[in-house]
């Protein structure tokens, strides 16, 4: 492994332990040549993928791009960077499962906001504010009224109904 600070390709493993809920290795590693230390982190790979933009350019899939987009949507919210991770864990879990190699950015974005609407409420309108470039308040309170519809479904479906009782 290159070490970042004197470009080096002599580096040590000093220290491997699980991370990401055993989804990834972290390394601590030393380099020889000017004793700076780094953390690598190595994930299994099933195939290369590849994210289609609207435009039609094909670019390699990237995790931390969801990651980051994610952090940015659960900015100030509560919720932890360890449950972002297992979040995306299982979105990319979802897209390796599927077999192919080539994934439309509308699918993934499809992923990340159902990801979203399962940890919290906020978080999931910000990215959509954004994703689907809301320009004006109509926007918003058009998707407001769709996400009220839908927690309204929501707390029926999962509410106990009353029988009658005859008399």
């Amino acid at each position: 492994m290159r070490c970042p600070f004197c470009q080096s390709d002599d580096s040590q493993v000093k220290d491997s332990r699980p991370a990401d809920d055993n989804a990834a290795i972290r390394r601590r590693r030393s380099c020889a040549g000017c004793g700076g230390r780094f953390t690598t982190f190595e994930r299994i790979q099933l195939r290369d993928m590849s994210v289609v933009k609207s435009d039609g350019k094909v670019q390699p899939f990237n995790r931390d791009k969801i990651i980051r987009s994610m952090r940015v949507a659960l900015q100030k919210r509560p919720v932890t960077q360890d449950t972002i991770e297992k979040a995306v864990n299982g979105i990319v879990r979802q897209l390796e499962s599927a077999g192919e190699q080539e994934f439309p950015a509308s699918h993934i974005g499809e992923l990340v906001m159902s990801a979203l609407i399962n940890l919290d409420m906020v978080g999931y309108i910000r990215f959509v504010s954004v994703y689907k470039d809301f320009r004006d308040p109509e926007d918003f309170n058009d998707f407001l009224q769709e996400v009220q519809d839908l927690q309204a479904k929501n707390v029926t479906k999962n509410t106990p109904s009353k029988k009658k009782k005859k008399s």
